[in-house]
């Protein structure tokens, strides 16, 4: 196991306004190589655009894209070993080539043509919202500096994914807009545990008086809080459509591999926690079935389990289909499934044998999905 930064994307994203002080601009940058070179030593990975590089009237860059690109090219050689590829998702458009800063082609031109960077467009889009989704779609956790209505675009499409998002509020932002806002939110009753939550106990409240930099603050002390936070971020969520009444015959088999096979697997080797709603847990929503699609729409990850052909599985299978959820169908061997769902690969599996081959088995079918496009396209009209 390693530690629970280990290969999760990592966003970071803001601007600092052409009127910001140039003290606190220095210092906003200089946060953002400290905590990239701190991200880096945790064997984190990466979301950066690759764009034109516009400058202030004191010749300092409006955004960080380039700043995080060269220091992850800069620190290449504190990645523990093993860490996992892509080192970073980069996300352009069609114009990018000719508008990436000369200082910086080398660099690029060195990254594009390893196995270091994975590349996504946003095609024709010269648009920042398309490009952002596209972003969105990638990251596993956005961190916000300064910014303004770009930032609170990220943070919604993040959040309707149900993905953390934490800003730091270095003064740079403009007051009622991007990180500060998203602050000036947080501050009010429950509403911090919106943009993410803790398993160590604390409250996500706490965690932003922690990580919002004092005067008195050095950079590096704010990089560390922000990687004790993110050590501390609940698991992203897997949840478990399967059939979940004792009295059906197929209901013991179905807990079995539940139990031996799905959660070690799903938990221990790919750092989810398995969310199942069978009204023993506590239910956050007014009905438990408002539960169950609310956290079916916020999970990075779907495991439906077909096995006694249960109506409510095929819709909820249906939906998370429906919304381009990452999808895993399995079902007991003998299952019969419908048309439209048998056409779908699903690990088949069997509640007899040897449990380091029924794991290794699920493994493996894990890992021939894991590319596979979506069933529905969100390929716009015109683009």
């Amino acid at each position: 196991m390693h530690n629970s930064i280990f290969g999760r994307r990592i966003h970071i994203s803001g601007s600092i306004p052409s009127e910001g002080n140039t003290a606190e601009a220095v210092k906003a940058r200089q946060f953002i190589e400290q905590l990239v070179l701190d991200l880096l030593k945790k064997g984190a990975t990466f979301v950066v655009p690759v764009d034109a590089e516009k400058l202030r009237g004191d010749n300092m860059p409006f955004c960080f894209d380039w700043l995080i690109w060269k220091t992850i090219r800069d620190n290449l050689h504190v990645r523990p070993h093993g860490a996992p590829t892509p080192l970073a998702v980069a996300v352009k458009h069609h114009k990018n080539d000719e508008q990436i800063p000369e200082e910086f082609v080398q660099l690029w031109d060195e990254f594009s043509a390893t196995d270091s960077v994975r590349v996504d467009s946003a095609a024709h889009w010269n648009m920042n919202s398309k490009r952002m989704e596209v972003q969105a779609r990638h990251g596993d956790i956005l961190i916000t500096v300064g910014g303004g209505e770009g930032i609170l675009f990220l943070a919604n499409a993040y959040h309707d994914a149900g993905k953390p998002v934490i800003p730091v509020n270095f003064p740079v932002s403009t007051p009622g807009s991007g990180t500060h806002k998203l602050c000036e939110f947080a501050s009010v009753g429950n509403a911090a545990s919106k943009l993410f939550r803790t398993r160590d106990g604390n409250t996500s409240l706490t965690w932003l008086d922690r990580i919002t930099p004092k005067a008195r603050s050095e950079v590096k002390q704010v990089a560390e809080k922000i990687v004790e936070l993110l050590s501390a971020l609940e698991r992203p969520s897997a949840f478990a459509v399967r059939l979940l009444n004792p009295e059906l015959p197929e209901y013991e088999s179905v807990q079995e591999f539940f139990d031996v096979v799905v959660k070690p697997v799903i938990e221990d080797d790919y750092g989810y926690s398995l969310t199942v709603v069978d009204g023993k847990q506590a239910v956050e929503e007014s009905r438990i079935d408002q539960d169950i699609f609310v956290k079916l729409r916020r999970s990075g990850l779907v495991i439906a389990d077909l096995t006694g052909e249960r109506p409510n599985c095929f819709l909820e299978l249906g939906y998370a289909l429906g919304r381009s959820a990452r999808t895993i169908v399995t079902a007991r061997h003998g299952t019969r499934t419908p048309f439209d769902v048998a056409t779908y690969a699903a690990h088949i599996w069997r509640d007899k044998g040897d449990v380091t081959q029924r794991r290794n088995e699920f493994r493996e079918h894990i890992e021939s999905i894991k590319n596979r496009p979506s069933v529905t396209s969100d390929a716009p009209l015109i683009s």
